[in-house]
């Protein structure tokens, strides 16, 4: 199936892995050059598995997950595997959030530093309990086949609105995280003097941010959506029989909202009465 605009797409999509990417390496580059490694001891070696764990799975992964179904590779994959994929990313994402929220609550509580009293940590508390809320539901209302069309129809533009509040959040809360180390990190020696460290810590903030912007700017391209997949559903008639049933034009739900399910259940019932016009009408001319 052709993508309109392909090699725009095309040039997007790896300049935001290529961000990501390097944002991933910048990370661990900070941590391992500038912050003396990586442990699991209540020192800053625990805490330094923080901003590696957020960054990898809270910006990179999310936004990964985000834009999986724009993938034209993936459009003749089944919407039930695309699902599958974009749920089990997002879980990923939310494993490596709660860990790095474990480091540093611990490393906290081993120096006796007080615990949620900065911007920092309530918008990223939000974010990371706001972000399990949406994988539940998720899971439970689109994932699974037991939600009916019209709680879907209903849920579905606000699963895609509040998981890009969600993505853009995270964004926020990466970027005063980096600033509120530095500032701590650097206080001594001070962050205004243009420090080696700063300035590759703010290049990492920078990074981060351009992957946000190429993840909202894929996902919301309408032209880049995942077409339409035109399946059949059968209605039978009340009391259970199959006489007389009716083919119509369905489609399955996913995060691009392609057709609501309003408007499959009114085209649905209109195939529906005209059936039972027809039937009436046939009736009365025996």
């Amino acid at each position: 199936m052709a993508m309109d605009g392909y090699r725009g797409f095309l040039a997007l999509l790896v300049s935001a892995l290529l961000v990501g990417f390097l944002s991933v390496i910048f990370t661990l580059i900070w941590v391992l050059h500038y912050r003396e490694g990586l442990g699991w001891d209540g020192t800053g070696l625990e805490f330094n598995w923080h901003p590696v764990l957020l960054v990898t799975g809270f910006v990179f992964i999310q936004g990964i997950a985000i834009i999986v179904y724009r993938l034209p590779w993936t459009w003749k994959c089944s919407k039930l595997l695309m699902k599958s994929i974009h749920a089990g990313l997002n879980a990923v994402a939310a494993i490596l959030a709660i860990i790095a929220l474990v480091a540093a609550f611990d490393f906290h509580n081993a120096m006796n530093i007080p615990n949620m009293y900065s911007l920092h940590s309530w918008i990223g508390l939000a974010a990371v309990v706001f972000y399990i809320l949406q994988l539940v539901l998720g899971f439970l209302v689109f994932l699974l086949p037991f939600a009916p069309l019209s709680l879907r129809a209903f849920l579905l533009p606000i699963h895609v609105y509040s998981g890009l509040l969600i993505f853009g959040t995270v964004i926020a809360t990466a970027l005063t995280g980096i600033t509120e180390k530095l500032i701590f990190a650097l206080k001594s020696t001070g962050y205004s003097s243009f420090l080696p460290e700063g300035i590759f810590a703010n290049t990492l903030g920078l990074l981060i941010l351009v992957f946000g912007a190429l993840i909202f700017w894929i996902v919301t391209r309408p032209q880049w959506k995942r077409p339409k997949e035109p399946t059949s559903v059968l209605l039978q008639p009340n009391g259970g029989s199959t006489e007389g049933v009716v083919g119509a034009r369905a489609v399955n739900l996913d995060n691009n909202g392609d057709k609501s399910d309003s408007e499959l259940n009114n085209e649905v019932a209109a195939r529906k009465r005209n059936f039972t016009l027809e039937d009436a009408g046939q009736r009365s001319t025996m």
